[in-house]
């Protein structure tokens, strides 16, 4: 057993002298013999953290086993169990060290040790999505992640029920449904009865602003310009921002975001839920973020005025989607108002413009670059000849699944002279004539790439595309998924009737 040091020791004549002033001494200060020795301070120290040893937590009151050896408080190698050594450690340095694992899930694990790393961890989390309003409500969410930078909202929005079996998902919204919602008219989400009121997402909205002002980007539903006014005065880092269900006057509320950059606005999801955003929203909303770089319109209606206000406001524009638009006819030239933009994206449109007007007025983009068209309806050719018309000086054209892509509608490229890339895949009305009547037309082509066009044969390739395709800096060719399907199966006499089989004996 372990004796400890006698602070008034008595002196025995029988004792070795030498023997006594090694003991004394080897429980002296590390610095009394004038020397400095890191190694004997550090278990100096470590000798009076042992001496104090918790309690332990068991509870229990029997006494140690004789048989059990205690701890050798003078041996620095033993640790005792249950003494906390990470406590030593102060919040800056373990939090370095939480930092440097890059598993989230460890990060989980390591918040329910206790309540200290609970928090520490939590100001390591920067991206959640919340699932609970009245965790907003509370405040708890902003104390437990106070270094938030990029939050979603939207689900804590709804009200879902969490134990159904009904689960609609898609590109933007995950929510589970009730059976009640064949009730709701044709929409799933009806605002007046399966979302929360404007009112308290206002003030949920309020207290994420007050508890976490570095955000970056958020999403949002449903909310009032009284709540986007707070949230653009708290929060003056905010860069992106998507808004659902949001009407036009609610838009007023952003004019205080001075440096938001990139806007998802959702009026309108087809079957899901509905609301308006017209031309009105559409000033109100360039007239307040002159800053935007990327704009995305998702179920908007509007026409040439809301257009032509985005794009004589927001002049740093570089890149604008519109997607299932229900803006009426002549929209196409207000285009031409946006002087830098660069990439135009038409995603999910019954038509592309219905009435474009006369040529002399749609003008032109001068700084576009790039025209991305997927799952449109390309069966309107005065619509399609107008955009391209305005799109004139593109040097990239992809189009994916867009029905009525035929021949003659695919003949209005023709007009745009500096294409340098071109992507088509699923345009099954295509032929390989059509193809090779545009694209030999291209002079500066150097990257092609043609993905499951059916129509289009090897077969039918001639002589000169076959030299343009050996220019090509890039090609990817793969029209007739079936001629390809059955060139690999040649010979397995796999697909023939009463052949090859690959089921097993």
């Amino acid at each position: 057993m372990s004796s400890s040091p006698n602070k008034n020791p008595v002196f025995d004549p029988n004792s070795d002298p030498g023997k006594a002033k090694q003991r004394l001494s080897s429980w002296s200060d590390p610095f009394s013999n004038g020397r400095f020795d890191p190694n004997e301070a550090l278990k100096h120290a470590i000798l009076k953290m042992r001496r104090r040893r918790p309690i332990s937590h068991s509870g229990s009151t029997t006494p140690p086993s004789e048989s059990e050896p205690e701890s050798d408080s003078s041996n620095p190698n033993l640790f005792s169990a249950s003494a906390d050594y990470t406590s030593l450690l102060s919040d800056e340095l373990l939090l370095k060290v939480f930092d440097k694992i890059s598993d989230a899930k460890q990060h989980l694990a390591n918040s329910l040790v206790c309540r200290r790393w609970c928090v520490l961890c939590g100001k390591l989390v920067q991206s959640i999505k919340l699932m609970d309003w009245e965790c907003l409500e509370s405040g708890r969410l902003s104390f437990r992640f106070p270094n938030l930078i990029d939050i979603n909202l939207m689900p804590a929005c709804i009200k879902s029920e969490r134990n159904s079996g009904i689960l609609l998902s898609n590109k933007l919204i995950e929510v589970h449904l009730s059976s009640r919602v064949l009730e709701n008219n044709g929409f799933f989400i009806r605002r007046a009865d399966n979302v929360l009121d404007s009112k308290r997402i206002d003030s949920g909205v309020r207290v994420l602003a007050e508890g976490c002002k570095n955000l970056r980007r958020i999403i949002l539903m449903n909310v009032s310009d009284e709540g986007l006014s707070y949230l653009a005065k708290k929060c003056e880092l905010l860069q992106e921002m998507e808004l659902h269900c949001c009407d036009d006057f609610a838009l007023k509320g952003i004019n205080n975001c001075k440096n938001l950059q990139i806007l998802k606005l959702i009026g309108s999801l087809k079957g899901i839920y509905d609301s308006m955003v017209s031309d009105i929203g559409m000033t109100i909303l360039a007239q307040g973020c002159r800053r935007l770089v990327k704009l995305e319109l998702v179920g908007c209606e509007g026409s040439y005025d809301g257009i032509k206000a985005i794009g004589q406001c927001c002049q740093m524009l570089e890149e604008l989607t519109i997607c299932d638009h229900r803006m009426e006819g002549g929209w196409l030239s207000a285009l031409s108002y946006c002087g830098n933009l660069k990439t135009l994206r038409i995603h999910s449109c019954k038509n592309i413009d219905e009435n474009p007007g006369p040529d002399e007025h749609l003008g032109s983009c001068v700084m576009l670059e790039e025209l991305h068209l997927r799952l449109c309806q390309m069966r309107d050719k005065q619509g399609v000849m107008a955009l391209f018309s305005v799109c004139r000086t593109i040097r990239k054209l992809v189009i994916e699944d867009c029905w009525g892509l035929d021949n003659n509608i695919f003949a209005a490229a023709s007009v745009v002279r500096a294409i340098k890339s071109l992507s088509l895949e699923g345009c099954s009305l295509l032929t390989t004539e059509g193809l090779e009547s545009v694209v030999l037309s291209w002079k500066e082509l150097d990257r092609l790439r043609v993905v499951s066009c059916n129509n289009i044969k090897d077969s039918e390739i001639t002589t000169e595309l076959a030299m343009l395709f050996s220019v090509l800096k890039e090609l990817k060719w793969r029209p007739d998924s079936w001629s390809m399907l059955s060139a690999s199966l040649a010979g397995t006499e796999i697909g023939r009737k009463g052949g090859r089989s690959l089921r097993r004996n």
